[in-house]
């Protein structure tokens, strides 16, 4: 069946007792593991498609492009940019051409968000969508905000939105916001009336909640 997605389960019930202590070590301890060369390679093709004049719109952890391909198609002025390491899912379940104004590339996000942030880049929108929740207690670091590259993510500016499927990752991301730049965003409940992911709706059409935070980074 179709619409049968299972809502995460997980011991935790609320944000992680250790996370403002792990953000602020992360913040004051910048990450150090040197940069593959994949992740500037990919920067380089950016450079070749994108001028920095044209706002840049990044989708994280794109997956298979599908709301890649609708962001661009929304935000005809702006460049967007999505990212997955795999490149099995960023070769399917597209429709059509891909607009002129979108550009799919292969790397970790973990050297290419640092690669921007040393290039100076600048994010119009930063969109996290569905991010891996890594739901048990002890997996907290490898949810972005638990991570050291976590500050380098916030550098990058615009206007951040994350959504989710399990509203303690949510709400932990606008505590470790809060944390680094002192005003904790709000977290709320959404309906996704045009999902901008297979992953969206499916989760919808299963009867899940579906949680969103948006933050002006440059506020």
């Amino acid at each position: 069946m179709y619409a049968n997605s299972r809502a995460i389960y997980s011991a935790q019930l609320a944000p992680h007792e250790r996370l403002e202590e792990i953000v602020r070590r992360h913040s004051e301890h910048p990450f150090q593991r040197p940069i593959a060369a994949h992740a500037r390679q990919a920067y380089e093709c950016l450079r070749a498609r994108w001028h920095p004049s044209r706002p840049l719109v990044l989708d994280a952890g794109c997956g298979v492009g599908v709301s890649s391909q609708q962001l661009a198609q929304t935000m005809p002025d702006a460049f967007v940019l999505g990212v997955d390491q795999s490149e099995s899912r960023l070769g399917r379940g597209k429709d059509g051409t891909l607009p002129d104004n979108l550009l799919l590339l292969r790397t970790d996000l973990v050297d290419f968000w640092r690669v921007l942030v040393a290039e100076r880049v600048r994010l119009h929108r930063h969109y996290l969508l569905y991010p891996n929740p890594w739901p048990k207690i002890g997996q907290m670091q490898r949810r972005w905000h638990g991570h050291p590259v976590f500050p380098a993510l916030l550098q990058l500016g615009g206007v951040l939105e994350c959504r989710s499927n399990w509203k303690v990752y949510v709400d932990e991301l606008a505590m470790a916001i809060g944390v680094l730049r002192g005003t904790c965003p709000g977290v709320e409940q959404f309906e996704a009336s045009v999902p901008l992911t297979p992953f969206e709706r499916k989760y919808r059409d299963s009867g899940q909640a579906l949680y969103r935070l948006q933050v002006d980074l440059d506020a």
